[in-house]
């Protein structure tokens, strides 16, 4: 995943903070290594976002690895007076990461100086209003900020304080409709990862394992519809389908009320299919898309 996200963009940036934050870029060190010197060297010939967290967060993953980038990529923020443009104190997330950024200053980056000042007074009088998680990384932020802590304590901190950030990476729920549209479905997500994890624990085996995590959950849902959800009629017309596999085009055979479980299998088949294209290996689909007929087959046989 770290590889394959595009240098520079937001999900890389973000995706390496969160590793090491969470405490495993020891990992894919190589992969980091090689992310951020490809960053600082995109950054030095092209810095126009005016993003200030994206800004921001830039300038911390590269100068924390050893680059110097120059403090002047935050004048963009600047008015005329010396002073931070009142605007980006809109920006919580901007703001904490323009305040962990000046504890990476050097002597005589006054710009940085000003960041610390104008970003402490803005987010302890802000802290007290913020939702329940934002408000905890304001506060732990502001306690014990990243350049001051040991990387140990801060990954058990982080991982608290992971769980409950919205924007995180979920592995694929939120993507897959499985939230809204498959409500009656048991949530054993971390469940299926964690089988996966038994078969293929290696650090390099991360695809392989988010591979199996969603077959199980997928599996799981499948197997709540035929249990406890669809009528025998619904599961006769759903099984039907699933025996020829065809692609999302034939969704008006589906029950409406099964379309969303379709869809994500579907849609799971094919996004397996695209990644194995790559290295030439789509074949292997076809005995995924055989085995899981055959587990489906066996359920409608039990619903018989």
């Amino acid at each position: 995943m770290l590889v394959e996200t595009p240098d520079n963009s937001i999900q890389k940036l973000v995706l390496i903070d969160t590793i090491q934050q969470l405490g495993v870029e020891y990992h894919l060190k190589k992969d980091s290594e090689t992310s951020i010197q490809n960053i600082f060297e995109e950054s030095q010939q092209n810095e126009n976002d005016d993003d200030l967290y994206v800004v921001a967060l830039r300038f911390r993953l590269v100068r924390q690895r050893g680059h110097y980038m120059s403090s002047d990529v935050f004048k963009k923020f600047i008015n005329d007076d010396g002073k931070f443009k009142e605007t980006v104190t809109k920006d919580v997330q901007g703001l904490l990461s323009l305040y962990e950024v000046a504890h990476l200053r050097v002597h005589g980056e006054e710009i940085l100086e000003e960041a610390l000042t104008f970003t402490v007074t803005h987010l302890e009088s802000m802290a007290p209003k913020l939702g329940n998680s934002v408000k905890a990384q304001v506060s732990e932020a502001l306690n014990h900020p990243i350049h001051t802590n040991l990387p140990r304590l801060l990954a058990r901190k982080h991982i608290c304080m992971y769980e409950n950030i919205e924007s995180r990476n979920d592995l694929w729920r939120n993507d897959m409709e499985v939230a809204n549209k498959i409500s009656y479905g048991r949530d054993r997500l971390v469940e299926s990862y964690f089988a996966a994890v038994g078969v293929h624990f290696e650090p390099q085996q991360s695809r392989t394992r988010i591979i199996i995590g969603k077959t199980i959950a997928i599996i799981n849902i499948v197997d709540d519809t035929y249990d406890a959800y669809a009528t025998f009629d619904e599961l006769v017309l759903f099984t039907n389908v699933i025996e020829r596999y065809d692609d999302i085009s034939v969704m008006e055979s589906v029950p409406p009320n099964l379309r969303p479980v379709y869809r994500v299998l579907i849609e799971f088949l094919n996004e397996i299919q695209q990644e194995l294209k790559k290295e030439g290996k789509a074949d292997r689909v076809y005995y995924v898309k055989v085995e899981m007929k055959k587990w489906i087959v066996a359920y409608f046989k039990e619903a018989q």
